[in-house]
């Protein structure tokens, strides 16, 4: 038995091995575009290392795509017989049962595994990245931030995965809040380890949240070295920067950065897609022309029609093939949603039926411009998306798609009421997005007449 960077024991008898596994480790932690090669060269010099198989199926899970299942079944099955020939920890086990559960759509019961193994081994920090990680998946902030609060005071400053830990501890404090906490919480976590994008990405949330982007932009200024390492999520951290430019009105510099940097390789990750179709969303939100930039995305949107892996993924594809008017594409995938609800046998399919189809009618109802059965729609399921997944931020361009359609409606007081409910949850702060749209509502009421509030 050997110990890893976090002090975990396990199964690798060569240094080559060990190395590259600590190499996966801190990668992982990272989000480092490396780690695929580190875990590679691992199960190449030992091909019985169950656990290695494991978390390589977790991470083909994580990933989100269709097509990555039956790669992650064949991880599975070749951890459960390096198993067989060598024998496992009682952790290793766990993380096996963890990846078992995830191909079976029980996500919430794989979260569950981590959580026993974290247990008893406090200071294994992969458990907690990936509980963590498939918490985020399922929207659950308060999980998220219970689980890294109970294993905290195991991890001492000179911890490996200390600095990860805090950074992972920054995004659930202000995913459940804590603003000014989540802020030191990330900074302390820069500071311990230079290449941790998700902690530095945590702060940047907190000035999302707090209507403060011309912080943001300074925070992010001179720090592009915390996240050039990493891999699609550096992606999101431009992404970022484009939302604070664009709630300062630099729009030049928003495209600038959407061609340069968040589409600059035309991806199909679903992350990827995600950021690209929420930013053109908010810029046709202010008015903006975006051009022919849906096209492609629409392209690649329209061959995932059939994925159904999570309903996050399948409302960016729908915001990206309403954008481009693709009613064939919107419709297989209105359907595909409709069938899988119909089970909701598992954490997947729950969240087709709850949020997924009212939030799916709604998208379309607004790119067919029928704005008075998108309020109803998105404003129905409001209270529950957060179990779409992902972040504040990200569920926030479906949050800003209801309240333009309230004001388009003419439901001025209902869309006051959501801008009021999200002002409350960002502790009193507003963003120029939220302004503007009181501007509209006041200029309708002072003319006395809701329907001047412009329909595009």
């Amino acid at each position: 038995m050997k110990q890893d960077v976090f002090g975990q024991m396990n199964t690798l008898t060569q240094p080559a091995s060990i190395d590259a596994w600590n190499g996966v480790l801190l990668g992982f932690m990272a989000h480092a575009a490396v780690t695929p090669q580190h875990l590679g060269k691992v199960l190449e010099l030992e091909p019985d290392f169950a656990l290695g198989h494991a978390v390589k199926g977790l991470f083909m899970v994580l990933l989100g795509r269709r097509e990555m299942l039956p790669v992650a079944v064949e991880a599975l099955s070749a951890a459960q017989c390096a198993a067989e020939r060598q024998p496992v920890t009682e952790r290793e086990q766990l993380y096996m049962e963890a990846l078992k559960l995830c191909l079976d759509g029980q996500h919430v019961q794989a979260v569950q595994k981590f959580e026993a193994i974290l247990r008893n081994h406090r200071e294994d920090t992969l458990a907690m990245k990936l509980s963590h990680a498939i918490r985020f998946v399922l929207g659950d902030s308060n999980g998220m931030r219970r689980s890294i609060e109970r294993v905290m005071p195991a991890y001492a400053p000179d911890h490996a995965g200390r600095g990860y830990l805090l950074g992972c501890h920054a995004f659930a404090l202000e995913e459940t809040g804590a603003y000014e906490k989540a802020e030191i919480a990330g900074r302390q976590a820069l500071w311990m380890v230079s290449d941790d994008a998700w902690g530095l990405h945590a702060v940047a949330h907190v000035h999302d949240m707090t209507g403060n982007a011309a912080l943001g932009l300074n925070w992010l200024a001179g720090r592009e070295d915390a996240w050039a390492h990493c891999n699609n999520f550096r992606y999101h951290v431009w992404w970022h920067k484009a939302l604070m430019h664009l709630d300062l009105g630099q729009v030049d510099e928003v495209i600038d950065l959407y061609d340069q940097q968040i589409r600059q390789d035309k991806t199909d990750d679903y992350r990827d897609i995600s950021n690209a179709t929420s930013l053109l969303s908010r810029l046709e939100l202010e008015g903006v022309n975006v051009g022919n930039r849906w096209e492609e995305l629409a392209d690649l949107s329209a061959t995932r029609t059939e994925d159904g892996c999570l309903i996050f993924a399948d409302l960016h594809y729908l915001l990206a093939l309403t954008g481009d008017n693709r009613q064939d594409a919107t419709a297989k995938i209105l359907h595909r949603i409709h069938k899988d609800a119909s089970t909701a046998e598992d954490d997947v399919t729950g969240r087709m039926a709850d949020p997924g189809v009212a939030a799916a009618k709604g998208l379309e109802a607004f790119g067919d411009g029928r704005y008075g059965a998108a309020f109803e729609y998105l404003s129905a399921v409001r209270g529950s998306m957060q179990r779409a997944g992902g972040s504040h931020a990200q569920r926030d361009i479906f949050e800003r798609i209801t309240i333009d359609s309230g004001l388009r409606a003419g439901r001025l007081d209902d869309a006051e009421r959501i801008l009021d409910d999200r002002r409350m949850k960002r502790a009193g702060g507003e963003d120029n997005y939220a302004l503007a749209r009181r501007e509209l509502i006041e200029a309708a009421r002072n003319n006395g007449d809701v329907q001047s509030v412009p329909a595009e």
